[in-house]
């Protein structure tokens, strides 16, 4: 199987070298050198894709670890990520992997028609493109897509949201949902901690509601000192309220010390639940704490009434006070995202897994 494929989103410079145009960093890049990402490469005069085929694991996830709680309850999801990022996070909790300049990182072969065989054959709903962000390996993710689409898995995106117009409609036409990590509500935090800009990822988000079908929830990583001052928390998620509509839900994730930021302490319990209390009190009427135990703050509770609709304990599902239509028991609110008529029994586990019994 090749892992050297074209690229479309690309220009030549006038100097002999060629500007990526997949993301806002419009790597400047010369013959043989790859862009900041690492897996895309000036070869010839064009830019190459050079990890297409290559994974750095496979793994059976529940979809709320993504995390997703709106999109197929407890239903199983197939994992896997590649190599290197298009983003510098300095506090990178997949630092081994989005970081990593090794090939030896890509241990797992698999075509798009094996990811979605094996995501049948292992009772999958859908497989997640994670581990580092899949713009960065934007033709693999979207050929592993339509193999899934064919036999009825659906695709999911756990990204940054850092990528160009034309390169987003094309990736995003074919996902069904996403986690899109809106970092911080600065731009200072996106330059001085992620090498990057929050205005490329706004509009992601705003493209992501008004112009496509596809399912999406929010993850913020709250670092102490850094993004989570109370009025940071009330500009973010009045914009979200605002801009998005009340049915996103958001994720307020819990730090831990992790790649170039390792003084930084842990992210209190207390900071994620102020986080989750602003976000409702402006209007999103999802939202949740993670990377902590907290069975309160993360089920999801009835907009209207206050009911308990879908209990969690980390990743474990308990109550189902949810209609066969997705309605509330008590009141008859619809709850938003993609619920099916009942619960999946996945439970919490992970599951590691090779594909190569898939390569037949």
């Amino acid at each position: 199987m090749k892992t050297v494929v074209p690229t479309k989103y690309w220009h030549a410079l006038e100097d002999g070298r060629v500007q990526c145009d997949l993301c806002p960093r419009f790597c400047h890049i010369k013959e043989g050198r790859q862009g900041f990402c690492f897996v895309r490469e000036n070869r010839g005069g064009e830019v190459v894709l050079t990890t297409y085929g290559r994974s750095s694991g496979f793994c059976v996830d529940p979809i709320e670890k993504k995390p997703l709680n709106h999109y197929l309850p407890g239903t199983p999801v197939l994992s896997f990520g590649t190599a290197g990022c298009n983003l510098a996070c300095k506090f990178c909790q997949n630092w081994d992997i989005s970081k990593s300049r090794e090939t030896h990182t890509l241990a797992d072969e698999a075509s798009p028609e094996m990811i979605a065989r094996a995501a049948l054959d292992l009772g999958c709903r859908s497989v997640a493109y994670t581990y580092n962000d899949p713009v960065i390996f934007h033709e693999y993710a979207i050929d592993v897509a339509q193999a899934c689409h064919e036999v009825g898995v659906q695709s999911v995106a756990v990204t940054a949201g850092y990528v160009c117009p034309e390169p987003r409609e094309a990736f995003y036409h074919h996902m069904d949902a996403a986690n899109i990590d809106l970092k911080a509500f600065t731009e200072s935090f996106y330059h001085k901690l992620t090498g990057s800009h929050l205005q490329p990822v706004l509009e992601t988000l705003q493209y992501l509601k008004h112009e496509t079908s596809v399912w999406f929830e929010l993850t913020t990583l709250l670092i102490p000192g850094e993004n989570d001052s109370e009025s940071e928390l009330e500009e973010m998620t009045q914009w979200v309220a605002d801009k998005l509509g009340p049915d996103v839900p958001m994720h307020f994730s819990a730090f831990h010390p992790s790649w170039k930021m390792m003084d930084t302490p842990s992210t209190p319990l207390a900071t994620l639940t102020l986080a989750r209390g602003i976000a409702m009190k402006n209007g999103v009427r999802y939202a949740y704490v993670g990377n902590v135990h907290d069975p309160k703050g993360d089920s999801t509770w009835c907009h209207q009434c206050g009911e308990l609709l879908i209990g969690r304990d980390w990743y474990q599902l308990s109550d189902w006070n949810l209609t066969p239509e997705g309605k509330c028991k008590a009141c008859g609110a619809a709850c938003a995202g993609v619920i099916e008529a009942g619960p999946g029994d996945w439970g919490p586990k992970s599951q590691p897994v090779r594909l190569a019994d898939y390569k037949r």
